[in-house]
């Protein structure tokens, strides 16, 4: 009997193995001595190797997950009777445990619905309210997610118009890039150009999904935000005492374009698929495929054809009501999206 194929690539870009290049410099790293508690030479290199990148003085703080990163970073932004505005679907809403209402030392989330995943100002504007009053938690924060859960980007206008939107009511912005090398890559932005130059106040920069072993980084765009987080990063657990295996780990990450590369590699396979699901009779896309993640309309008997021949298909929330989500990756071939293609045009047909 034929082994039944498993969808892992395409389940979640989290399913993917590190690539080669970042593989290559943990092991480099695991060779003599080091300081310890991100005193090693490639640790201290970052904040240089950041502030290239995004043309302007950066401060860098290493991380292991994208909830780390995006509850520290909201934890300097936000007082614990502060606000924090983010789109309903948002992860620090719904796949975070409460983790930034926790380390934040219990701020207030407050979800703002819209139809594509994004986060208009109309929609910011009329929810800001409180400032001053004592009787209320104090609107602090905004975060957005580029790209964001549904897959969608964020124009730079539209970056830039919420960030005028916070600034203008005192707040700072947050962005959560926990795919951020996909959005820039579908943007063909610089780096600066996607963050301080449109507003961004401190940035969740991810790396695990794009091929990163475990490495992520709050990165902070005006130094006097910083201000205590260094102690923040201790208390958490995250000034990891072996930190250069982290700090090799972004360093080959972002070094000759290796994170841009996987990004462009994730996102032509994402297009790839997209394309030829529209091509189905009877299936459709929930949402335009911007970057590296696709939803989609599938019947139930569909989604169980496809599990009973081996395919990991989830429908979305416990309810069933969610599309179905595949993710393409730095390392997805062409005969995984072809195989899956073919399979969902069989059940549909």
């Amino acid at each position: 009997m034929s082994k039944k194929p498993v969808l892992n690539n395409l389940a979640s870009d989290n399913t993917s193995c590190a690539c080669p290049g970042v593989m290559d410099a943990v092991i480099a790293a695991n060779s003599g001595i080091a300081s310890s508690y991100g005193d090693d030479s490639c640790s201290l290199r970052l904040d240089a190797i950041f502030t290239d990148i995004f043309e302007t003085e950066v401060r860098v703080f290493p991380v292991v997950s994208g909830t780390a990163a995006n509850a520290l970073a909201l934890s300097a932004l936000t007082p614990s009777f502060g606000k924090v505005f983010c789109h309903e679907m948002s992860h620090i809403n719904t796949d975070e445990c409460a983790a930034p209402e926790f380390f934040t030392g219990g701020a207030k989330l407050v979800p703002i619905a819209s139809e594509d995943g994004k986060i208009n100002p109309d929609s910011l504007n009329t929810v800001i309210r409180g400032t001053g009053v004592v009787h209320s938690a104090q609107p602090a924060a905004v975060s957005i997610a580029q790209s964001c859960e549904v897959g969608a980007v964020y124009r730079l206008d539209e970056i830039s118009a919420l960030g005028a939107t916070a600034h203008d009511h005192g707040l700072s912005l947050h962005m959560d890039g926990a795919r951020f090398a996909n959005a820039l890559v579908a943007l063909d932005a610089s780096p600066a150009e996607m963050t301080w130059k449109a507003g961004v106040d401190v940035l969740s920069f991810g790396g695990t999904k794009n091929g990163c072993l475990a490495a992520e980084a709050v990165i902070f765009f005006k130094p006097e935000l910083v201000k205590s987080f260094p102690f923040l990063h201790k208390r958490s657990g995250q000034l990891i005492s072996k930190m250069r295996f982290i700090s090799a780990q972004l360093e080959a990450y972002v070094g000759n374009d290796l994170w841009l590369r996987n990004a462009r590699h994730a996102n032509a396979m994402a297009a790839r698929l997209s394309t030829g699901l529209g091509s189905i009779a009877g299936v459709q896309l929930a949402y335009p495929t911007q970057s590296n993640e696709i939803f989609v309309h599938l019947d139930r008997l569909v989604i169980a054809q496809l599990n009973a021949a081996g395919f990991n298909v989830t429908e979305g929330e416990l309810d069933g009501t969610a599309p179905p989500r595949f993710v393409t990756a730095w390392n997805t071939e062409t005969a995984e999206i072809d195989q899956l293609l073919a399979a969902i045009a069989a059940a549909a047909g």
